[in-house]
């Protein structure tokens, strides 16, 4: 179906790049149903069945429903304006950020924090699938062995990869008939062999104090993290999609996730009273219930759904290492070479049990990367489209054309991020820390680019951008030429 059809008459060196480090030309631009098809991967994720459970042990039924309101209602927003701006501009999230108030070499710092969120989930991700196989295997989870396991599945997953988004829709598209089979399988089994755990059981015995504040802080790790991960490849619609195509390939991959997100405390807390002395972790671990449900078949089902994610995870963290690495150092190796550096930093750190931190992950990935995206959306809503220091018909990426640092972007980003360490620290109670490093950097943006006048978008206007912008009086930055 051509719906499900990428861009024909292209070259295989433009799959193996897929324009890491350049603007997506017209003809290289996919159907949304087929970028909806590869962001499938990501909604059925294994970490979502862990992350629905943790949720469950926290907030009872229904309030359990707030943070996952909140998850899909500020993902869909954030996802939406940001698919927009990068399906318009044909640019990643990192192109995109050296114009929108950071700086070209601003852009590479918010690029490397981009970067690590993916090595962690790759790592995350990794360690189910490969616990999975330690279990019914029988070998131990933290040895030689084990890190054997997680480095050789990691390489199948860099063969499915390398070919970029196209490869990733062909294995996407069959990989989530394999998985709606097993998941159908799990449910058949859990409900036939177990006296099934239904919303009413759902953290009633959590006792645990700000429990609602913890999920929500969890969850706020989530919702620019998801946004972001869509553009990624919302990025390949096509320039006219607008705000109604961007928020359908959001819905197209939050439905799904929120199902995900619900099953998760729906096996946990069947499985819990079966477990001695109620191992809560071991019953959010994907790796352990699956296969306790379904022997083999759930080793296999682990396997698919984390090799579909899992593939995301080296193909994003590409993008954005590429980005960093080009800009800091002029080092332009290819977006090959960093899936690659992504799969083999995640063997260097594998045993060290990552699913153990989640918590404090959850915490600073917030801090970080939500305080970097607010700051790049209030640049354009804000500063541009409000304030009007700035054109919002296109978004300058070249180098030529763009300061090394913007101080507005980085001076916000910095006193977010400080404002949220201090909670992660233990100066206020962690559960606010990224909340109040996005409201700090979101409040002082727009303060700091006003003071500037607009003077850190542009060292020159460039010559062969057309706009409608009318720079007003307190602008003081470079001019189009048809104002000097």
């Amino acid at each position: 179906m051509n719906w499900f059809r990428g861009p024909t008459h292209t070259t295989r060196s433009e799959h193996i790049e897929d324009y890491a480090i350049r603007k997506i030309p017209s003809y290289y631009r996919w159907p949304i149903p087929a970028i909806i098809s590869v962001l499938l991967g990501n909604s059925t994720a294994m970490f979502f069945y862990a992350f629905g459970a943790q949720l469950g042990f926290l907030a009872e039924w229904p309030r359990i429903l707030w943070p996952i309101a909140y998850l899909f209602a500020g993902a869909a927003v954030v996802g939406t304006l940001m698919i927009r701006l990068a399906s318009k501009e044909g640019l990643t999230i990192d192109l995109m950020t050296r114009g929108m108030g950071f700086g070209y070499m601003g852009s590479a710092v918010t690029s490397f924090i981009y970067g690590l969120n993916y090595v962690f989930y790759f790592l995350f991700e990794g360690t189910i699938v490969t616990h999975a196989i330690s279990v019914y295997f029988n070998v131990h989870f933290n040895t030689l062995q084990g890190t054997l396991i997680f480095a050789a599945l990691g390489l199948v997953k860099l063969l499915f990869v390398w070919y970029g988004m196209k490869g990733l829709q062909i294995f996407q598209t069959w990989g989530v008939l394999l998985y709606a089979l097993l998941l159908g399988y799990s449910l058949f089994q859990l409900f036939h062999q177990y006296e099934v755990a239904g919303p009413g059981a759902w953290g009633v015995d959590a006792g645990r104090e700000n429990a609602m504040w913890l999920a929500f802080m969890l969850v706020n790790g989530q919702v620019v993290f998801q946004g972001l991960m869509a553009t990624d490849y919302g990025r390949f619609a096509k320039e006219d999609a607008g705000y109604r195509g961007a928020f359908v390939i959001m819905l197209g991959m939050l439905l799904p996730m929120m199902i995900t997100i619900l099953c998760g405390p729906l096996f946990a807390y069947t499985l819990l009273p079966l477990l001695t002395d109620g191992n809560r972790a071991l019953a959010a671990d994907s790796g352990y219930v699956f296969p306790a449900i379904m022997g083999i078949w759930g080793v296999i089902f682990v396997l698919i759904t984390q090799f579909r994610i899992n593939v995301m995870n080296l193909y994003s963290g590409s993008l954005a290492l590429s980005n960093t690495f080009s800009l800091a150092f002029r080092f332009t190796p290819g977006r090959q070479f960093w899936m690659v550096a992504v799969y083999a930093v995640g063997c260097l750190v594998y045993s060290f049990n990552i699913l153990q931190y989640l918590d404090k992950w959850m915490a600073i990935t917030g801090v970080l990367t939500n305080t970097w995206i607010v700051i790049a959306l209030i640049d354009h809503y804000v500063c541009r489209k409000l304030l009007r220091l700035g054109p919002t018909d296109f978004i300058e990426y070249r180098r030529p054309f763009l300061y090394r640092w913007n101080p507005t972007g980085l001076v916000s980003l910095a006193a977010g991020v400080g404002v949220g360490i201090l909670g992660v620290a233990g100066a206020y109670p962690v559960f606010y820390a990224s909340f109040a490093a996005m409201l700090t950097g979101a409040a002082l943006h727009p303060i700091l680019t006003a003071a500037t006048g607009g003077k850190y978008y542009f060292t020159r206007f460039p010559h062969d951008r057309q706009t409608n912008w009318v720079p007003p009086a307190r602008y003081h930055g470079a001019l189009p030429e048809s104002k000097t």
